[in-house]
């Protein structure tokens, strides 16, 4: 991890043959997060793996105020930038249908075991994505859990690695996240 973070910093700085290294090493990893995201999506979001990896790599590397601790840490601050990136595509396809019906959304049960296997539409993305802002005001560490969740793919142990927490606190977060979000999307 030292030589991934030691390449993070020298790309920052402008040094194009570590951010190309830095790409190469990080790539696979990047790749399974932006898989499990889009899994089963086809083209309701605008966006192969392939595109979401490099549009989000290019976002990563352009932040200066990325210091990854850890390869979670990494993932994790990766599923958020493809999470943004899911976020504007979806809003930049709504802007040009100007609208569309707005459909209700309700969470249950039953997205803790699915979730993952979910094909969310983009009005889906949408209502999430405000609800989630809407949580991160409440209780921040509970936003991030839905969103490395939800939007990133990673499991409880990734989650806890990167938020330096148990694995027992990520699960009864999610809980308590689940709950909030099934008030919050009901119709």
């Amino acid at each position: 991890m030292s030589d991934i973070t030691e390449l993070l910093g020298k790309s920052q700085t402008g040094d194009f043959d570590a951010a190309d290294q830095l790409f190469s090493a990080l790539y696979p990893e990047l790749r399974i997060v932006a898989r499990s995201r889009l899994r089963g999506t086809g083209d309701q979001v605008g966006i192969e793996t392939t595109s979401l990896v490099h549009e989000s790599f290019l976002r990563l590397v352009d932040s200066k105020s990325l210091k990854p601790e850890s390869r979670s840490h990494f993932l994790a601050y990766a599923s958020k930038v493809m999470r943004s990136v899911i976020i504007d595509l979806v809003r930049e396809a709504q802007a040009i249908r100007r609208g569309g019906g707005k459909q209700d959304f309700t969470i249950n049960t039953l997205v803790a075991e699915s979730i993952a296997a979910q094909t969310p539409d983009e009005e889906e993305v949408l209502f999430v994505n405000d609800a989630l802002r809407r949580l991160y005001e409440i209780d921040e560490r509970m936003g991030q859990v839905v969103e490395m969740r939800y939007f990133g793919g990673l499991n409880d142990r990734e989650i806890a690695e990167a938020l330096a927490i148990t694995v027992r606190t990520v699960g009864r977060d999610w809980e308590k996240a689940r709950m909030f979000l099934h008030t919050m999307l009901k119709p």
